[in-house]
């Protein structure tokens, strides 16, 4: 249940916080006034598209808010948790046109506001009547009034899974032989060169080496020179200045540190110089040994050019060829399998979906009942209802065709929606539908923009019955124009325009009982309100 609206820079609205209760909340208004902008408004709040065009002029920001409270039980989507059994839901839209969405305060994205959307409420505007038309729209309908959803998800998408890689595996025979054959040719050109992960870095490396092996040994063994061996090397040079100290610290103990500090850097001259020398006498190297490394790193480059760009890649691309030839060789047994595997699909498929079918051939008949019977009261006492199921082709909803048909008119045959019925009468029918779906949920927020379009007399008095009625057991949010609809309010609203410093701002206005008395009689008289006017409007309350 919505508890209170906050509504900020949103189009004609600078400020607005408003209020709900429980039962029937009408919002009435002059043609214009705003009064579906706050249904608009609420529609963000339920995952909503928003754009940069809502934001009021001269602001940076449209900002939407709603307290809701749920039924015991619920289970929240997302992590999402309530604060004494309430949430607070926040929306925003930059005048950029980016979007961004809170639950308690945490970021969220709108798909997930979507979800909770389904869990708050339902908003029903004109535009959603054409949804009525739409088969698939339709089958949805049936399905929620049954309590299907996907019935079968899995076991159809088994039976796809199979049929396509059956479809794969049965390529022409011709294809395969070329593919085995292309596969085999990789295969051997990799298998043949058969090379190792790291080994062309290894070979580069190497080949520097060997291109370079003269400079190499002459630099590294005057390096030793220097260090070790040579004239003035530094090795002995060093240890002959610590004997010298040593010498001198016998005489004066202020200079013994000094050998302590000269001792790891004659150790590690020692050690530099042995590495020099192991590693020259490793340089030897056979003549032939620099072609050797070429022919390598061509082999190899040959193979990254095919099948790499890295080496890695072409061996793991090796692997997979070795895998493609055994599934390839191994395709017809592979196949068998798998068509028996989908026979066995296609028949639980089977099974399941007549179940299905069953089951909305029954649902469909409670929903005809039950529309029927919320048309009555609509001024609608002669019009058939029907759920039509034909065979589909299969889905994750089954094997089932739904179209609603409906004759509004004695002797008429039922006939799909588009066809047959009245702007009027699909106010009506869609009210109708909407309340009998309803009764699965309970305690949500039900929101109808003008469900009373094209509709007047005692159809309207009709709809304002339906409405209260339904309200007992959810809340309901309803914009009107009819009197007679907003005769029955728990709540009424007027919502209407201002001017102020130069500005149009829209506000919502609850209304008391004399407020009420007032509107009502507006909208039956327009400007002048007369005094049978407010008698009418008194013979219209329903407390």
């Amino acid at each position: 249940m919505l508890h209170e609206l906050t509504v900020e820079n949103y189009a004609v609205i600078g400020h607005l916080r408003l209020g709900f209760g429980e039962g029937l909340n009408l919002l009435t208004g002059e043609t214009g006034s705003g009064k579906s902008i706050v249904v608009d408004a609420l529609g963000l709040l339920f995952g909503g598209r928003s754009s940069a065009d809502i934001v009021r002029s001269g602001a940076d920001r449209a900002r939407v808010a709603g307290i809701f409270s749920l039924r015991d039980g619920v289970a929240l989507p997302g992590g999402v948790g309530t604060e004494d059994g309430e949430i607070l839901i926040e929306r925003e839209v930059l005048a950029s046109g980016k979007s961004r969405a809170y639950v308690n305060n945490r970021p969220v994205t709108a798909g997930l506001l979507r979800e909770l959307g389904v869990l708050l409420g339902d908003i029903h505007g004109q535009h959603d009547q054409q949804a009525l038309f739409d088969p698939a729209a339709q089958l949805a309908m049936l399905d929620a009034f049954a309590g299907l959803s996907e019935p079968l998800a899995a076991e159809y998408g088994k039976w796809s899974r199979l049929q396509e890689e059956i479809a794969e595996l049965e390529r022409n025979d011709q294809e395969k032989l070329r593919l085995l054959d292309l596969w085999t040719f990789q295969r051997s050109e990799i298998e043949r060169v058969a090379p190792k992960s790291g080994e062309d870095a290894a070979l580069e490396a190497e080949r520097r080496l060997l291109l370079n092996l003269a400079r190499v040994q002459e630099n590294a063994a005057a390096a030793f020179g220097a260090l070790y061996e040579g004239d003035g090397a530094a090795f002995p040079s060093l240890r002959a200045a610590m004997r010298r100290i040593e010498d001198l610290a016998r005489i004066d103990p202020s200079l013994s540190p000094l050998t302590d500090a000269l001792l790891p850097a004659s150790i590690a001259i020692e050690e530099a110089a042995f590495t020099l020398r192991d590693y020259l006498s490793k340089l030897e190297a056979s003549p032939g040994r620099i072609d050797d490394v070429e022919e390598r790193l061509s082999a190899l480059d040959l193979l990254k050019r095919k099948y790499g760009p890295t080496l890695d890649d072409a061996i793991a691309y090796g692997e997979k060829v070795k895998t493609d030839i055994a599934t390839l060789e191994t395709a017809g047994e592979r196949l068998e399998a798998l068509r028996r595997e989908l026979a066995g699909a296609a028949l639980l498929f089977e099974e399941k979906a007549a179940a299905v079918s069953a089951a909305r051939r029954a649902a469909g008949d409670k929903l005809a009942s039950r529309v029927a019977a919320e048309l009555r009261p609509l001024a609608m006492e002669r019009t058939v209802f029907r759920v039509e199921m034909t065979p589909a082709a299969w889905s994750a909803q089954g094997a089932d065709a739904v179209r609603f048909l409906v004759s509004a008119n004695l002797g008429e045959e039922p006939r799909p929606l588009d066809r047959v019925a009245s702007g009027g009468e699909m106010s009506r029918i869609a009210l109708a539908l909407k309340t009998c779906l309803a009764a699965q949920g309970g305690r949500r927020t039900l929101v109808f923009d003008e469900v009373d379009a094209g509709v007047g007399g005692r159809a309207a008095e009709g709809i304002g019955r339906r409405l209260r009625a339904l309200a007992a057991q959810d809340q309901v949010l309803c914009v009107t124009h009819l009197p007679q609809v907003a005769g029955f309010a728990h709540h009424h609203y007027r919502v209407e325009k201002r001017e102020s410093g130069g500005r149009t701002e829209a506000t919502v206005v609850p209304l008391d009982r004399a407020g009420r008395v007032e509107e009502l009689a507006r909208m039956l008289s327009g400007a002048t309100l007369t005094p049978e006017a407010r008698r009418n409007a008194e013979r219209l309350l329903v407390e």
